[in-house]
């Protein structure tokens, strides 16, 4: 009886620690997720505001400053239902511009157009790797929250469930290869 009871014990003990560790493993990928997408929102801002930047400081012809302007003026006032939208057609934007290499190559003729050039491509550099680790984290936690054991017990808690942010996030040719 003693011995039955000992090990009733032990296993309640064990289940409880592995319970307690996914549950704080389940809520480090929520923080992990969070982390991940301010990232995310700082490179999408410093995209958007290198590109409104450039825009207006008329080294562009004016066809292109417009493109750019709105594109990226419409990324920065998105709301969030809309946000992946917009940012994809900042990317659409940019590549529309910046498709071909002479035309980065008359930006960074105009004076002060090598440091612009060098800050929008650094910012078109980083949005791609923000989105993938966000993405990553969304996935790992989705991965633990499809368990039987996180489900049924609600390990998760009233957390909604974490949703991956898909853009188009293709660089510009002539912005691509630009080394750092």
């Amino acid at each position: 009886m003693t011995q039955t009871l000992i090990w009733t014990v032990v296993a309640l003990i064990v289940i409880g620690v592995y319970l307690s560790w996914t549950a704080g493993r389940l809520d480090r990928l929520h923080s992990r997720i969070d982390a991940a997408r301010a990232a995310l929102d700082a490179q999408l801002l410093r995209r958007a505001s290198v590109t409104q930047e450039l825009a207006t400081s008329g080294i562009l012809d004016p066809a292109a400053s417009i493109v750019l302007y709105e594109a990226a003026h419409a990324a920065r006032q998105a709301e969030e239902e809309q946000r992946e939208v917009a940012e994809s057609e900042l990317s659409q934007a940019l590549r529309a511009v910046f498709g071909e290499p002479e035309q980065m190559d008359l930006v960074r003729e105009a004076p002060g157009g090598e440091e612009a050039a060098g800050e929008l491509a650094q910012a078109v550099r980083r949005v791609p790797m923000a989105r993938r680790f966000h993405n990553d984290a969304v996935r790992a936690a989705r991965a633990l929250r499809r368990h039987r054991t996180v489900r049924w017990l609600r390990l998760a808690g009233h957390a909604p469930f974490p949703l991956a942010f898909e853009m188009d996030d293709e660089p510009p040719v002539a912005l691509a290869d630009r080394p750092a």
